[in-house]
C-alpha cells in the first residue's frame, strides 16, 4: 500500500488515550493579511494556486497543486506518538503484521500504527523532514489540539502543507507564504497552510497526493503507540523484526536527547537524491553525527580545487565547483577568495544548537572568508565572486532572512558546455 492509495492508509489500532488541549492554530477570523491562517480554498493540480494567497513569486521552479478528497471530522481515537521508525525503502506489510503482534510480559506491545512516506529536503542550509500519509491516519498521532482543528486537515488535503509549530517564522517563505519542497531543479513550492504540532521528528506534513508527486519513498515509515509498554523496552524486539533502521523514541524520556546507539535516517528527494542516497548516520557528541562509512567511501572525496587547493566535498558538486573556481581564477578574481580562511566543505554535523542535519554533512556546502563574512552581518566578500558561484548554480547565505556570507551550498544541477 503507498502513498497513491491516499483514500485507504491502513490505520492500525486497538486502544489508545486522549490528551486534552486547547486549539493551537489560526482559525476563522485570523488576520486576512496572514496568508497562513486564511480559510481554505478550493484548488485543482494546474498552473494558478489557491485564490486567496496568489501564486509563488518565483517562476524558476515548478507549480503544481495536489488534491485529496476532504477528510472530514475526526472519528475514533487518539494515539500517542509513541516511537518512529524509518527505512531506505517500504515496510512490508508483513512486517508490520509481525510488529503488531510482538508481546511483552503478555501484554501488546503496540496499540496503533499507521505507514508514513518519509523524505528530507534543505533550506538555506538547514535539512527538513517531510512525511505524506492518509489525512485520518496521521491526525490520530498528533496532539488533540492539532486532531481537532479541523481547517488546517482541510487546507492539507486541499493541497497546502502543515509545518511544525516550532518552525513558525524560521522556514524561508516566499511573500505569499509558500515553502520551497525538494531540491535542485526538481524543487516545487507549497503553500502554508497551518503551524501545529506534528509526529515526532516530522517537520512538515502534506497529503498522499503531494507526496507521491515529491517522490517520497513508499510507505518507508511507521509510527507505533505502545501504550502502557515503554519504548525502550520494545526497542529489543523490534532489532530482531526490522533490523538496523532508524528507531527513535518520541516519549518525554527522548525529548532531552538523541540516543547514540540508535541508527539515524536521511533520504533525500527531488535532484539532489542521487548526490545523498540514503544517508544513515549516528550521533557522536558535540554536535557532530557520524555517518556510515559505506556512505563516506560512495559519496566524498578529495581533490586539488583551483584557488582553495584541497576541498573533501561530495562528488556529485565538485565539477560545477571547479568551474566556478576557474571562472574566478581566470576574472582576475582569485585573489578575492582567501585559501586560508576556508572552513571547510564536508563535516558532519547538525545546525548549532539543534538536532537539525546542516548541508556540510553531506558535503553539499562549503565556508570561505570566515572571519570577515559572519552570521548575521552583510558580508565583505566580492559580490562578483558571489555572481559567479551564484551562474554555477551554488546559493548563498548572504541572500537568507539571517545571513551566512561565508555559506554556499549546492542549489541547482549546472554543467559547462
Amino acid at each position: 500500500m503507498g502513498v497513491a492509495q491516499h483514500g485507504r492508509a491502513r490505520l492500525l489500532a486497538i486502544a489508545g488515550a486522549v490528551a486534552l488541549l486547547s486549539a493551537a492554530c489560526a482559525g476563522p477570523g485570523a488576520d486576512p493579511k496572514n496568508e497562513t491562517s486564511n480559510a481554505a480554498s478550493t484548488t485543482s493540480t494546474g498552473a494558478t494556486g489557491p485564490s486567496d494567497h496568489g501564486t509563488p513569486d518565483d517562476s524558476d521552479v515548478t507549480y503544481a497543486v495536489h488534491t485529496v478528497d476532504a477528510p472530514g471530522p475526526r472519528e475514533g481515537a487518539l494515539y500517542g506518538d509513541d516511537m518512529l521508525l524509518v527505512s531506505a525503502e517500504t515496510i512490508p506489510e508483513g512486517v508490520v503484521d509481525r510488529i503488531l503482534a510482538i508481546k511483552i510480559a503478555g501484554q501488546k506491545a503496540v496499540t496503533a500504527a499507521v505507514p508514513l512516506s518519509i523524505g528530507q529536503f534543505s533550506a538555506e542550509n538547514k535539512s527538513y523532514r517531510v512525511a505524506a500519509a492518509d489525512i485520518a491516519g496521521y491526525r490520530s498521532f498528533v496532539e488533540q489540539r492539532s486532531a481537532d482543528f479541523q481547517e488546517q486537515w482541510d487546507r492539507i488535503a486541499d493541497g497546502e502543507v502543515g509545518v511544525a509549530e516550532e518552525l513558525k517564522d524560521r522556514l524561508p517563505l516566499d511573500k505569499n507564504g509558500y515553502l520551497k519542497v525538494g531540491s535542485g531543479e526538481q524543487t516545487f513550492p507549497i503553500h502554508v497552510g497551518a503551524y501545529g504540532p506534528q509526529i515526532g521528528t516530522i517537520d512538515t506534513f502534506v497529503n498522499a497526493a503531494w507526496g507521491e508527486a515529491l517522490g517520497l519513498p513508499d510507505n518507508n515509515g511507521l509510527v507505533l503507540n505502545t501504550g502502557g509498554i515503554s519504548p525502550q523496552a520494545l526497542k529489543k524486539k523490534l532489532k530482531g523484526i526490522v533490523g538496523d533502521i532508524s528507531m527513535t523514541d518520541l516519549d518525554v524520556v527522548a525529548q532531552y536527547g538523541l540516543d547514540p546507539h540508535a541508527v539515524q535516517s536521511v533520504q533525500y528527494v527531488g535532484t539532489f537524491a542521487d548526490a545523498v542516497g540514503v544517508y544513515n548516520y549516528r550521533p557522536i557528541g558535540g554536535g557532530r553525527v557520524q555517518p556510515d562509512p559505506s556512505w563516506v567511501s560512495a559519496h566524498i572525496v578529495t581533490e586539488t580545487m583551483p584557488i582553495i587547493g584541497q576541498m573533501t566535498c561530495n562528488k556529485f558538486m565538485m565539477p560545477q565547483l571547479r568551474e566556478a573556481l576557474e571562472e574566478i581564477q581566470t576574472s582576475g578574481l582569485a585573489d578575492k577568495i582567501h585559501p586560508g580562511e576556508y572552513a571547510g566543505c564536508f563535516y558532519p554535523r547538525f545546525i548549532a544548537g539543534s538536532t537539525t542535519l546542516s548541508n556540510h554533512s553531506f558535503g553539499l556546502a562549503f565556508d570561505i572568508n570566515v572571519p570577515g563574512n559572519q552570521r548575521g552581518t552583510v558580508g565583505q566578500i566580492d559580490r562578483t565572486v558571489v555572481g559567479i558561484f551564484k551562474r554555477w548554480g551554488f546559493a548563498w547565505g548572504g541572500d537568507w532572512n539571517y545571513t551566512d556570507p561565508m555559506h554556499f551550498e549546492l542549489q541547482r544541477i549546472v554543467h559547462a558546455g
